[in-house]
């Protein structure tokens, strides 16, 4: 067996994970003290009733005294009384600490995930991660909740009646602890497998939540090409695979919960035999026999509990331990101990110098190869060339959603390394050719970004967008819910919020990825008059735009298999006769009145 995997076997025999949940109570003393307050008062009011059979018996039944007995049984129902209400208080603030403890974890975790750099959602699937907030945190909810408290009582009612066995009648007593590691070892040993198996459920479930989330995502493309079977059948075999595994678990389980109680209340039987013949030996009351069985089934009850209790804290310790992971995941962009700050008033100038670079994911395939390039402050400079060539990798670099193998990219004479991210994305608008519009209303997703704009701001820019056109004529305008991903726009109006919100930013660098790639003729002229002006007297990189705005850029740049390959103005590029005019040809033989080249 490897380091690796008797590593990963430790941690699957213990409910260490769960400690780490331990910062999250202590932000919560108050209710926790509650909770143990009402916790310890009802296990000794538990406690406390075999003391008060036992006095009935010996001292009520024998001495036919029914004003003792009556009296006793009126502090029984006083005695019920407490424990109904402390068991009530204790229900309330353990919930409420696993409620409220659960939402500072999903918050955490989705805050931590937010941050991650993009190489770590290029491995990880959106579902699994999005499963580890849901079905995970419910998960841990359960056991911080109702679970930690069942097996906290438990524990203090186990311990507490074997001490309360052992004052009746330590002879008996002895045999009981006897019998104590018979029991505690077959638990210790199915717990282990009981861990193994949870954990192995919870990563089939997240599976199989992943790939739900891919196809409902997807409904209009599965249904176009009639794959609503294919999705159906492996979806079908996921969800089996899943069942699978959680019946592993369950059937371990179930054995845990099932030697477990033989052993306990079989163990019990026996020493009560025993107990039995003493009575009737005349060396041990009826009262103290009655009293010792009471605590003995409470302690055989206590302890079948815990044996089921802690299968679920099993559980709950792989879902701890999967959220830990996401936790302790590192982005691989981060901030310098001590960032520059970029000048003032921003210039907007943009230099790559010899970047060498590959994809995490793809780390033997070269995405540039020596690029160099600058770009100056307030010019404007469009990226072509075929698909793959390395157009998006330039935007996903001067973005900093990775750093560069080799080399430097540089926005007015820094290092982006040398930057904090947040400073420098600030400083960039983009409108990319895959819009993201959010399942919120117009407003909120054109202000995305500009959390502070006004509805003023964000009307000024979806008019300047050529957007006001279209929202104007919604039921709601502004307020209109746009559905997830923007469902209910058309391809064009999304791409004009998405516009909107890069004027909106007011940044000095413009990133414009087909930006007017999914407008009509009309509209194009519209928005293209906007960009115009959004472009002004702001550094702008556009990558493979349409014919308007290549034509318009004060350098054309062609890269092709990561490296410039042409560098020049339309005219000369055409003149050449090179790969652009090439590209530009096709374009124009196809039909189509503009160019455009398909990026990345």
């Amino acid at each position: 067996m490897s380091a690796i995997d008797e590593t990963e076997l430790k941690k699957r025999r213990s409910l260490k994970p769960l400690s780490r949940l331990l910062p999250y109570l202590s932000r919560y003393r108050s209710l926790v003290i509650g909770a143990l307050f009402f916790l310890c008062l009802a296990a000794a009011t538990t406690l406390a009733l075999p003391l008060a059979v036992r006095r009935m018996v010996d001292h009520g039944f024998e001495s036919a005294d029914s004003g003792f007995i009556n009296n006793y049984f009126g502090m029984l129902i006083i005695m019920a009384i407490v424990l109904a209400v402390a068991s009530g208080m204790r229900y309330y603030y353990v919930i409420t600490i696993g409620e409220r403890i659960v939402s500072d974890l999903r918050r955490e975790v989705f805050a931590h995930v937010a941050t991650l750099s993009p190489s770590f959602f290029d491995v990880n699937q959106s579902g699994e991660i999005v499963s580890r907030l849901t079905a995970d945190t419910t998960q841990i909810k359960s056991a911080v909740g109702a679970t930690a408290s069942q097996a906290l009582r438990n524990s203090i009612l186990c311990l507490g009646a074997m001490g309360m066995m052992i004052y009746t009648s330590p002879r008996l007593s002895v045999l009981v602890l006897i019998a104590i590691p018979i029991i505690v070892f077959p638990l210790v040993a199915f717990g282990r497998s009981v861990r193994k198996r949870s954990r192995e459920a919870q990563d089939r479930l997240a599976s199989t939540s992943s790939f739900a989330s891919e196809t409902i995502a997807a409904a209009r493309t599965v249904q176009a090409f009639n794959a609503e079977g294919a999705a159906t059948a492996r979806y079908t075999q996921a969800v089996e695979d899943a069942y699978e595994a959680a019946r592993s678990a369950i059937k371990s389980r179930a054995l845990l919960t099932g030697i477990a109680i033989s052993l306990v209340f079989g163990s019990i039987v026996a020493v009560l035999w025993f107990g039995a013949q003493s009575v009737l030996a005349g060396t041990l009351s009826a009262g103290t026999l009655g009293q010792f069985l009471l605590y003995s089934v409470i302690a055989a009850g206590s302890m079948g509990t815990l044996s089921e209790i802690w299968g679920e804290l099993s559980q709950a310790s792989g879902a701890a331990e999967r959220l830990t992971e996401l936790l302790q995941e590192r982005s691989a962009i981060t901030a310098p101990v001590v960032p520059l700050a970029l000048p003032q008033p921003p210039l907007g100038q943009v230099a790559f110098e010899d970047v060498h670079f590959a994809y995490p994911s793809h780390p033997g395939k070269s995405a540039l190869k020596g690029l160099s390039f600058k770009v100056e402050a307030g010019e404007t400079v469009a990226i072509v060339g075929p698909s793959g060539a390395g157009k998006s990798t330039v935007f996903s670099l001067l973005l900093r959603f990775y750093d560069p193998e080799r080399g430097a990219v540089r926005l007015d004479g820094l290092d982006l390394r040398d930057v904090d991210p947040h400073a420098l994305r600030d400083r960039m608008a983009m409108v990319p050719q895959d819009v993201t519009i959010f399942a919120t209303t117009i407003h909120e997703n054109i202000a995305f970004g500009s959390p502070h704009a006004t509805r003023e701001m964000v009307e000024a820019a979806a008019e300047a967008a050529q957007a006001s056109e279209f929202v104007k004529r919604l039921e709601r305008g502004f307020d209109t819910e746009v559905g997830e991903r923007g469902i209910t726009l058309s391809g064009g109006q999304r791409q004009r919020i998405a516009i909107a919100r890069a004027l909106l930013r007011n940044a000095p660098v413009l990133l414009l990825d087909e930006a007017t790639s999914a407008l009509d003729a009309e509209s194009e002229t519209l928005v293209q008059k906007a960009l115009d002006g959004l472009m002004r007297n702001r550094t702008t990189i556009v990558i493979a735009h349409r014919l308007a705005t290549v034509l318009k850029a004060d350098r054309i740049l062609v890269l092709e298999d990561g490296r410039i390959v042409e560098e020049g103005t339309h005219q000369s590029l055409i003149q050449q006769g090179g790969l652009y005019a090439k590209l530009a040809r096709l374009q124009f033989e196809s039909g189509a009145a503009d160019f455009a080249v398909t990026a990345k």
